[in-house]
């Protein structure tokens, strides 16, 4: 069977430098790194009473790792005042409880641009904001903007077809 059932000629995978975030149906500017997306199942283990001599194995709960999000300090907000609707700056610890939770879509685009493969990830809501990484005069590095967002589950876009490559 071929990798790529729609472009056959295709033989390498897709790259990993070109993708986009959105939430609240719109594209997040400047994100430049996303984490891995993982989940992991316990493992339970049990036995049958008849059968003392060995254990078997199901599994349990899923959990499902945190995301973080990476980019650029810029002057867009959308980092900001997502963590800010978790952490009421007033000091009465008010917060939206309709509002900070989003759902949040990655898509992975090809070198045309096109999205070829996205994921949802459901209810998900920040757990760390950093607006400035370290400074250091003697770095040439560039200053990030992190959002690390604690999801209740994700999973792939079925609906999100190959597209044919021109």
């Amino acid at each position: 069977m071929a990798q790529f059932p729609v472009n056959t000629h295709r033989l390498d995978p897709y790259r990993n430098f070109k993708f986009q975030v959105q939430w609240d149906n719109e594209v997040i500017p400047g994100i430049s790194k996303v984490s891995a997306l993982c989940r992991r199942t316990e493992v339970l283990e049990h036995r049958d009473g008849a059968d003392p001599s060995r254990s078997l194995l199901s599994p349990g709960a899923t959990e499902f790792d945190r995301i973080e999000l990476e980019r650029g300090v810029t002057h867009d907000t959308a980092f900001e005042d997502w963590a800010n609707l978790v952490h009421n700056a007033a000091g009465d610890a008010a917060m939206s409880l309709r509002d900070f939770r989003k759902d949040v879509r990655i898509e992975l685009l090809n070198l045309q641009g096109t999205p070829v493969k996205a994921y949802n990830a459901f209810r998900c809501w920040v757990v760390e904001y950093q607006p400035l990484s370290e400074l250091d005069a003697n770095c040439r590095g560039m200053t990030c903007e992190r959002l690390v967002l604690q999801t209740e589950g994700w999973e792939r876009d079925v609906a999100l077809s190959e597209p044919t490559e021109t």
